[in-house]
């Protein structure tokens, strides 16, 4: 048995040693721009406004998306009529979905950048749940041998490897390393 053991330690060993501290990070990076940075980035564009300027202006479906339809059933559906907190709620919910994932893929303010995302992320599931009411299919649940839902399976994983960025830091390969003069 201890011979099992022996080659057990020696293979993994190595495999820690060549992995080190970059392997993880970069993985969960590369792993959020192949999945998950364009599902955000995509959510965003159809919060912007007309135009160049449209990132200054969200959109009425910017409003609807993240403050619910009866919000502005309450305003008339004008915007301008929005209390000012609710104008910074559609602001900071829309940036935030163009910058915290650029700042994860580059790798720069990556642990920020990770538990901003675990925020957003958050709040994200708490909109489902409470103004959009998602239907239990989409909730889904946890051991139920269906790893398709889209809030406790999917978003399960995506805190997972947001998990790792945060406690990680973004890696050798990151403008964070960079600019902390470190080598990779």
């Amino acid at each position: 048995m201890s011979f099992l053991q022996n080659i057990h330690h020696s293979i993994f060993s190595a495999i820690e040693r060549i992995a080190g501290d970059w392997f993880l990070p970069t993985l969960a990076r590369f792993a959020f721009a192949t999945v998950l940075a364009g599902y955000f980035w995509q959510s965003a564009i159809t919060k912007l406004g007309e135009g160049f300027f449209g990132f200054l202006n969200p959109s009425t479906g910017a409003y609807i998306s993240i403050l619910g339809e009866e919000t502005l059933v309450a305003y008339d559906f004008d915007t301008a009529n929005v209390p000012f907190f609710y104008d910074l709620i559609v602001y900071a919910g829309t940036w935030a979905e163009f910058i915290l994932p650029a700042l994860i893929i580059v790798g720069l303010f990556t642990r920020i950048a990770a538990l901003g995302m675990v925020g957003f992320v958050a709040v994200q599931t708490f909109v489902d749940l409470t103004v959009h009411k998602v239907g239990a299919e989409t909730i889904g649940a946890w051991f139920d041998r269906d790893s398709a839902s889209a809030i406790m399976d999917q978003r399960t994983l995506w805190f997972v490897l947001l998990s790792i960025l945060i406690v990680k830091g973004a890696g050798a390969l990151s403008l964070d390393r960079l600019l902390a003069g470190k080598p990779s």
